[in-house]
Order: C-alpha cells, then sequence, then structure tokens
C-alpha cells in the first residue's frame, strides 16, 4: 500500500523510461549497500511455502518469476532475487551492444494497467551482460536468459547471432529463450515461421550439448495456422515456450492508443495470452511446458493460466502499477486458491481448466 500511496504517483509523475531508469539506479545502489537486499526482502514480505514445482527438470521455489525485460543487462540479480520472486528471466540480450529505437518509448495507461513499449531491444551486449552474471554466481532460484537480436542482422545471418548470444551466456543460465515475438525489431516476427525458427533452434541447439532447457517466446497475435506450425516446430526443437505478451492489438483500448506504436502488455492482454496457452496446452495434449505471461495482477489471473495450462506465470506490468510487493502478494493469493479448490500442489493444478 506504500508504494502504491506514496512512491508511484512521485514514479508516475516522470517520463515512463526515466522512471524504469531511476528504479534500477534505486535498485542498484541497493544492492551495493549490505542491508540492501535484505531490506528489499522486508518491503516484499515472505513467500509463503508449499509453492514449489519443478519444470523442465529444475526446482522452481514458486511458479511466479519475472518476465524478460524489466533487468535487460543483468544488472540486478542480488535485489531482484530478494522480492521473492520463484525465478527470474533477464534481458532480452543482443549479441553486440545498441541503442535500441528513438525516445519516448515507454507509454503508460494507468486506467487500462498497461504498458505499451518500442524500446528495440536496447541491450549493452551479451559480453557485458556474461561479466555481470560471473560476477554474481549462482541464484537460489533457476535463472532465464531471454535471447535478443540486433537489428542490423540479415533474418540469414539470425541462426548464426542467435547461436553466438546463446554461447557467450550458456555457462550462466539455467534455461534460454529465444526471443521473436518482439514487435519492434523490424522482421524479427518473420522468424517465427517454421523453417526459419527451426534453423535458429538446431543452431542454438549445435551449441548445447548440457542439453540446458530452450524456449521460445512468441507473439499473441498469430493466427491458428500461424501458432499450429510454430508449435509443431517448438516441440521438435525445443523445451517448452513463452506465451503470450506485446500485444499490437488495441482491442478494448480508446482510439487515441492505436497512434502510439510498440506492443501492448498489462490487463488488456490477460485474455488472449489465457487463450493462447489453452490452445497450445490441448494441441501438444500437456506435453509442451508453458510460461504464461500477459496480464497477471493476482492470485486469481495466476491460477487461471496454470489451469488454461500454464506450468509458470511471469509478471511485469503489475511490478510497476502494484509494486515490490507483486509478487509475494500474488503467491500468497495463488498459495490459498490452490487449498481452496484442493490442489495439493501447482503441477496438479496445470492444465486442469482446459
Amino acid at each position: 500500500m506504500l508504494y502504491e500511496r506514496l512512491l508511484r504517483p512521485f514514479l508516475f509523475q516522470m517520463d515512463a523510461e526515466r522512471a524504469h531508469e531511476f528504479v534500477i539506479s534505486s535498485l542498484a545502489a541497493a544492492q551495493r549497500s549490505g542491508m540492501g537486499p535484505s531490506l528489499l526482502s522486508l518491503a516484499a514480505g515472505s513467500r509463503p511455502a508449499g509453492l514449489e514445482t519443478r519444470v523442465f527438470g529444475l526446482r522452481f521455489p514458486s511458479p511466479v518469476g519475472l518476465a524478460a525485460g524489466f533487468d535487460k543487462d543483468c544488472r540486478l540479480l542480488p535485489s531482484l532475487s530478494a522480492l521473492g520472486f520463484g525465478f527470474l528471466e533477464l534481458g532480452s540480450v543482443t549479441l553486440r551492444p545498441q541503442p535500441g529505437n528513438r525516445k519516448p518509448r515507454i507509454f503508460r495507461l494507468p486506467e487500462f494497467e498497461a504498458i505499451i513499449n518500442r524500446l528495440g531491444f536496447n541491450s549493452r551486449g551479451a559480453a557485458y551482460a556474461a561479466e555481470r552474471l560471473r560476477h554474481f554466481g549462482r541464484m537460489p532460484m533457476p535463472i532465464g536468459i531471454n535471447l535478443g537480436l540486433n537489428a542490423d542482422c540479415p533474418a540469414e545471418q539470425a541462426p548464426m547471432q542467435y547461436a553466438e548470444t546463446f554461447r557467450l551466456l550458456e555457462p550462466y543460465g539455467d534455461y534460454f529463450v529465444v526471443n521473436v515475438s518482439s514487435p519492434n525489431t523490424t522482421g524479427l516476427r518473420d522468424l517465427q515461421e517454421r523453417l526459419r525458427l527451426e534453423r535458429i533452434l538446431e543452431a542454438i541447439q549445435s551449441l548445447n550439448p548440457a542439453a540446458k532447457p530452450l524456449l521460445v517466446k512468441i507473439a499473441p497475435d498469430l493466427s491458428e495456422q500461424q501458432l499450429g506450425e510454430i508449435i509443431e516446430t517448438i516441440a521438435k526443437c525445443a523445451s517448452g515456450v513463452v506465451a503470450a505478451n506485446t500485444s499490437l492489438s488495441r482491442e478494448g483500448l480508446p482510439a487515441d492508443a492505436g497512434e502510439i506504436r510498440g506492443g501492448l502488455s498489462g490487463a488488456p492482454v490477460r485474455s488472449r495470452s489465457t487463450r493462447i496457452i489453452a490452445s497450445i496446452y490441448r494441441s501438444t495434449q500437456g506435453k509442451l511446458p508453458i510460461i504464461g505471461v500477459g496480464g497477471v495482477f493476482s492470485g486469481a489471473d495466476a491460477f487461471e493460466k496454470i489451469r488454461a495450462g500454464a506450468s509458470l506465470v511471469q509478471i511485469y506490468t503489475s511490478l510497476i502499477y502494484r509494486g515490490p510487493a507483486a509478487a509475494v502478494r500474488i503467491q500468497r493469493e495463488l498459495a490459498g486458491l490452490l487449498s481452496h479448490y484442493g490442489y495439493a500442489s501447482v503441477a496438479e493444478a496445470v492444465g486442469t481448466g482446459s
């Protein structure tokens, strides 16, 4: 409540990206202080027991994690781990440093609890991210690394570039995500086409002798045919899927929202994301693990996605609107719902609503 009454009004007076940079700098400063992570943990609250689950052969303390996009350069692991997440997905990390798109490029829609961004994979590059990850060492939860693509990379070189980014970061991630869903890099979503995606995944897998889980993040704007083809490829060449946020649709939003270019995330994409999760779960008979992302603001939202077929869920926009206690609050509500409906574990609830 302190965040929503005091800190959020302060942050929302700033430009959205400036506010994000302020939060990043503050978290970085907090982790340089000996007491910083402890104070953050106190602010977030304690994670409830009974939410541990295993997915991709990894143990997750809880199924509620942080989505990619918040810590693009892997700078904040001690601070973020103090906020009670069950796992962290970092990035997107590109092979070479790039500034991303021109500012302004993040826009809030507070009345809809939504964000539109057109950041364009701003990244300090894989070498920087690898150095940060090496410095921090192991964390008490799985770390995912989201792989992006430099904007000037020709389509035919995409497999090589994704693979090289993976090679540099492979020692430091527990799972990896190929991001072909962002609408903010020209031509990136074209890489969701079956043969192009297959080449990318095969190039990465050739450098993956440890068989670390490799996932694909997909867009929520795929047609049924496109979704079927991409899921077939993922099931053949990868370990799972991240589905699905950053929509180009402006359904349910006022007309002027359509004038803002970029990917929409937050509450307006909740239902669309959940429908895609359910479709993937049904079409694969639950054999392809899903990380559900898009509009998770409450334990009920997380529970809905889990029952649709997601083994794990992620948040980002709700962290902006609800603050540092968001993850723990969602987990407490989720634990209550699992108990209320008689589920002995998270895994037992997966797909029961599909």
